[in-house]
């Protein structure tokens, strides 16, 4: 495929995006842009959000990883359908119960408002560097094979990126998102089966022969036995729970998408059925990666960066409908990772850390915050992209996972507290502890490392929410900790 054409495709893409923007957008106020009315029909969010779940990270990096560790991501997909069992039957009915606009409302509820902003502030942090290291992932593809065969640099590439998702987020907010979600789930799904089609005819297998191929592929391992190694399956299974309990549950960006629902009976029926399509999608992602690799072994492709495998093959070796179909799946990767994230980092940044639902503030001057923050948001999301792009990683899953870990784990301490327990931390206290749980949690990785050579997988993030919880009990008072 030539740049010019990828170039046609990526506007014309785009042009569709913000024609659901305009006609999603329209007359649409706070309550659209927060809650999108509480109109959404349930299986629409279930599906849209397949796409937002897998985001770039899953489309481009779970293939390339497939190389060095094999199907050890499997383990942990299973524990992720585990998790949403947990967010449908305990989070959602909290969430539903209190008619919370942002999920951290409930900490204000529970513990008071210091803890309320350091769980905002968490997520802010969180959600702000992942989904920007999913974004430069795909920029830096369509830089790779796009913008930089036309002389454009890679900051111009990413602020072209950041400008076309404000067009069409800026005004509908989630209600638009909902919308777009759907669209880009299709493609991202659509770009894999015509991959994999092409790739199993240029191999000369029938459907059959190519899964025969990938189950006595060297790719195909599934468990890792150690018990010290980062992907030992008990550690990968109890990791992908909590990973999605943390990273959707107490999450505003995939919370905000099922806050939408009409009723809490209708966002638990959308939890049950993405967890579900999640595990077939992952599975095919997986079977992807491995033949990736049979292919790029048969056509001595050498592969210096996994994360670009896939674009290499789709764009390079394989026919025009497989380029361009990657082409629009990685797009619908791209914009599904950013466009949800901009909105819910906004949403959170307007009513957590400014307040101003509580501040009985006129609509006009509302909305007039509402886009200002907007536009920052995006103004940051910019610079965090041009940053990551001088600090590369061989693989962007685990940079994720890794500050996932980190960031995400006070927030498991906070919420596992305020849920499970009757204690009354003292509210002045909480930054201090859910600063200083993931400084333990650094340290005791080191520690462990340097000692017993034991190496710290996705487990780190329930270390460092068992720290935080343990900090809570420590500044809460001793008759309330009996509780």
């Amino acid at each position: 495929m030539t740049p010019a054409l990828i170039g046609i495709v990526f506007l014309l893409y785009t042009f569709l995006l913000f024609l659901i923007g305009m006609l999603t957008g329209r007359k649409a106020d706070d309550d659209a842009y927060y809650r999108g009315n509480r109109r959404s029909p349930w299986y629409v969010v279930a599906y849209g959000m397949v796409g937002a779940s897998l985001s770039g990270v899953t489309f481009m990096s779970v293939p390339g990883n497939v190389l060095r560790e094999n199907f050890y991501y499997l383990p942990m997909v299973l524990g992720f359908v585990a998790g949403y069992a947990v967010i449908a039957k305990v989070l959602l009915p909290l969430y539903y119960k209190r008619n919370l606009t942002s999920i951290y409302g409930y900490l204000q509820e529970r513990f008071g408002m210091k803890s309320y902003k350091s769980g905002a502030a968490y997520f802010l942090l969180s959600r702000s560097l992942g989904a920007t290291l999913r974004m430069f992932l795909v920029v830096s593809v369509l830089h790779e094979f796009v913008f930089r065969q036309m002389g454009i640099p890679f900051f111009v590439a990413a602020l072209i990126f950041i400008l076309l998702i404000l067009g069409y987020t800026l005004k509908g907010g989630i209600r638009t998102i909902v919308w777009t979600d759907t669209l880009q789930t299709t493609f991202m799904l659509l770009a894999v089966v015509v991959s994999l089609v092409c790739m199993a005819r240029g191999m000369g297998w029938s459907l059959g022969e190519m899964c025969a191929a990938v189950n006595e592929s060297p790719f195909s391992k599934i468990w890792d036995t150690d018990p010290k190694s980062s992907r030992f399956f008990i550690k990968q299974f109890l990791s992908g729970m909590f990973v999605t309990i943390t990273m959707t549950g107490l999450d505003q960006d995939m919370m905000q998408k099922n806050l939408t629902c009409k009723s809490l009976r209708d966002a638990q029926k959308n939890m049950f059925t993405l967890s579900g399509i999640l595990l077939v999608v992952n599975v095919m992602f997986l079977a992807l990666g491995a033949v990736l690799g049979l292919y790029a072994h048969k056509m001595g492709l050498t592969v210096v960066d996994s994360d670009h495998l896939f674009a290499t093959v789709a764009i390079q070796y394989l026919s025009p409908l497989a380029g361009l179909s990657f082409v629009i799946g990685v797009l619908s990767a791209a914009y599904s990772s950013a466009d949800g994230a901009l909105t819910a980092v906004t949403t959170s940044f307007t009513i957590d850390i400014l307040g101003v639902e509580r501040r009985n503030l006129p609509e006009a001057r509302r909305k007039r915050i509402r886009y200002i923050v907007h536009l920052s948001m995006a103004a940051l999301f910019l610079l965090l992209i041009v940053a990551f792009n001088a600090f590369k990683n061989d693989s962007v899953i685990n940079m994720v996972y890794d500050i996932a870990s980190y960031t995400y784990g006070p927030l498991l301490g906070l919420f596992v507290a305020g849920i499970y327990t009757s204690w009354q931390p003292r509210d002045r206290y909480t930054p201090c502890v859910v600063l200083l749980s993931p400084l333990l949690s650094f340290l005791i990785v080191k520690a462990c490392l340097y000692l017993w050579n034991y190496h710290f997988g996705f487990e780190l993030l329930l270390l460092n929410g068992l720290l935080t919880f343990a900090g809570l009990w420590l500044i809460s008072p001793k008759a309330a900790r009996k509780a």
